[in-house]
C-alpha cells in the first residue's frame, strides 16, 4: 500500500528491562532476532500484561522487585542473571519469572532461549 509501511517485525511485543548499555543492546538484539518486537522500558510497571525480558543485574533498580511487579501485573517474565547468582536466580522464580537464564546462556544462544520462551507463552 502506497504511504504506509509494515513494521519490520511483525512478531509479539516484549518488553525489555536492562539498564546497562550492552546487555540492554544484546536482550534487545536477541528478541528481535527470535521474531520478537522489543521495546525497552524503564520500569517494570511499563511491561503491562504482556512479555517482558528483566536483567536482574539492573543498576538503577531491583532486579527482583521488578520480576515481581512485572509478574504482579500479568507479564510472562524471562530473567537474566549472573552464572554464579544461584540466590538471585531463586529469588526471581519465586517473584514470579517464568525461566532465569545465565549471560553466558544468553550470549551464546540467546535467540534460541527466546524463540523457545515465546513458544511456550503463547
Amino acid at each position: 500500500m502506497e504511504g504506509t509501511s509494515a513494521p519490520l517485525n511483525s512478531g509479539p511485543v516484549v518488553a525489555v528491562l536492562a539498564d546497562d548499555l550492552i546487555w540492554a543492546s544484546r536482550l534487545r538484539g536477541a528478541v528481535e532476532r527470535a521474531g520478537a518486537q522489543p521495546v525497552p522500558i524503564r520500569d517494570a510497571s511499563d511491561a503491562g500484561n504482556g512479555l517482558a525480558v528483566i536483567d536482574l543485574g539492573g543498576r538503577g533498580y531491583d532486579g527482583v522487585a521488578a520480576v515481581a511487579t512485572a509478574a504482579g501485573a500479568g507479564a510472562t517474565v524471562l530473567a537474566v542473571a549472573q552464572h554464579d547468582d544461584i540466590e538471585l536466580r531463586r529469588a526471581a522464580l519465586a517473584a514470579g519469572a517464568k525461566r532465569v537464564y545465565s549471560y553466558n546462556k544468553m550470549h551464546a544462544d540467546g535467540p534460541t532461549v527466546i524463540a523457545a520462551w515465546l513458544e511456550d507463552s503463547n
